[in-house]
């Protein structure tokens, strides 16, 4: 498959997880990005990035971002909200007249979200991908391992084929710079399946510490969901992930080396990267 020549690569959520590294790939790479945020003041991204003011829930704000872009990898939902963006069809008209011809879309559901929809009704060559669980989500455990030594977490049978995030900037990275990949939906997944307290010992295993996993039953995990906030809609979604999850969720598979060419990130690496996070 061909690479093309330095291109000028919108990246929408770049400062997101997935967002930053891509940012990163595509400057090592040699291609000009443009890096929307809501503030580039405080986005602190890498040097050689062009950062631009914009909003994608609010087309007006993104003419001049997509400006002289030839490709762009566009989040399909709201960074504010999480909810699907309602404008998808305002935004690829923009995209169209600028003359995007490549765009990545990051999924946020199994369900295909308006952005996605009106981009694969149009002209624009796209790439969907379709990540599990990020390997990020762990630091949701980072405050109890630092100052506790300890997971509290149910569901303890649940398997997740998580995913660095750096590998789904990956395979965005290749599917905007190389021919080939139109039209195609990656499911990206890591290179293990891992229960919660087989992660709980590898965490363990790399910072050479004692890291007890806590089991809690459904009742207390659903109340505690209940006191962070989140809607009777959100925690039936996330009851469904944890007891009757997607196949595809669980399931290894070799995209992240078919399309890179490079194996898929180990959750041990993950930890080894951010392992100061879970340090006192």
């Amino acid at each position: 498959m061909a690479k093309e020549a330095p291109m000028t690569i919108l990246v929408t959520g770049a400062t997101g997880n997935v967002g930053r590294p891509l940012v990163e790939q595509l400057l090592a790479a040699g291609h000009r990005v443009r890096a929307l945020t809501r503030d580039p003041a405080k986005a602190d991204l890498p040097a050689g990035a062009e950062a631009v003011a914009g909003n994608l829930a609010d087309t007006d704000t993104l003419v001049a971002a997509f400006d002289g872009v030839t490709a762009a990898h566009l989040i399909t939902f709201d960074a504010a909200t999480y909810g699907p963006l309602t404008n998808g069809a305002e935004i690829v008209e923009l995209a169209c007249k600028a003359g995007v011809r490549h765009v990545t879309l990051l999924a946020g559901d199994v369900d295909k979200s308006p952005l996605e929809q009106a981009v694969q009704a149009s002209t624009l060559h796209w790439t969907r991908l379709a990540p599990v669980e990020f390997m990020s989500n762990t630091l949701e455990w980072a405050e109890s391992i630092r100052t506790e030594g300890l997971v509290r977490e149910g569901f303890p049978t649940a398997r997740s084929a998580l995913v660095h995030d750096a590998d789904i900037a990956a395979v965005a990275a290749v599917a905007l710079t190389e021919d080939g990949h139109h039209g195609k939906e990656y499911w990206i997944t890591g290179p293990q399946a891992l229960t919660i307290p087989e992660r709980v010992q590898i965490i363990g295993q790399v910072l050479g510490r004692d890291i007890r996993y806590v089991e809690l039953t459904q009742e207390e995990v659903i109340a505690r969901w209940r006191q962070e906030g989140y809607s009777d809609d959100d925690i039936g979604f996330f009851l469904q992930m944890r007891t009757n999850p997607p196949e595809a969720g669980r399931t290894v598979l070799p995209t992240v080396q078919e399309v890179t060419g490079k194996p898929a990130r180990t959750f041990a690496q993950w930890v080894k990267e951010n392992a100061a996070a879970f340090t006192a």
